[in-house]
């Protein structure tokens, strides 16, 4: 049953979301879902509810859903019922999918299970380093953003409405996000493996602003 289930979201999920462009494709799933697998194995948690959580976790997000964050548990517990997983297990991974995303500075996001935390730093490790900063600027292309503005300030968003509504440019995101996602790993796997990554993130906007101000 559980690589029967995992080989049916896997299918699910790719064809659900081959071809975006925002950075929010099957790759990003793909990859959170090998992360998370290996946070798993460190920390001893249950594999199939963080391999399904960490599946499903952005089969419809808010962001392309008119900020609709209801969209995604209703579509993994549709597919999940409709595949006969354990009840159990439907409601470990919907609660995973309902509470995972990032919901502005001031908002605290608390997972309620190891699996959920685990899950959780696999999709901000995503974020971040290399393959974070080549999502973000993919999504701020997606949304027609400008790459940098001197005079517009990050905001630091203390809800969840105004994070939502948030258009600012793109290298605002690191200040408003990005950059806050090493404090809030959950796992000790995970905070190891955030360190790296936030470090690069640093020497990129250090080079940023360097090359915009024409200094090299």
């Amino acid at each position: 049953m559980t690589s029967s289930i995992i080989n049916k979201t896997c299918a699910f999920v790719e064809n659900k979301l081959a071809g975006d462009g925002s950075g929010h494709d099957w790759w990003h799933i793909y990859r959170v879902w090998t992360i998370a697998k290996t946070i798993a194995a460190e920390e001893q948690a249950d594999m199939q509810t963080v391999e399904l959580g960490a599946l499903l976790h952005d089969i419809a997000d808010w962001k392309f859903h008119n900020g609709d964050d209801s969209k995604g548990p209703a579509v993994a517990r549709e597919f999940l019922n409709n595949n006969s997983a354990d009840p159990k297990l439907t409601e470990s991974v919907v609660d995973i999918v309902s509470t995972v995303s990032y919901k502005g500075a001031g908002v605290a996001t608390p997972m309620k299970t190891l699996e959920g935390k685990i899950v959780q730093d696999a999709d901000r490790l995503d974020a971040i380093g290399a393959l974070g900063i080549a999502r973000t600027f993919a999504y701020g292309g997606y949304k027609n953003r400008l790459i940098y503005h001197p005079d517009e300030k990050p905001v630091l968003h203390q809800n969840f409405d105004d994070y939502k509504k948030n258009e600012g440019h793109t290298i605002n995101h690191f200040y408003e996000k990005l950059l806050l996602l090493k404090d809030r790993m959950n796992t000790k796997t995970g905070k190891r493996m955030a360190d790296g990554r936030h470090q690069f993130m640093q020497n990129f906007l250090d080079q940023f602003y360097r090359e915009w101000d024409g200094i090299v």
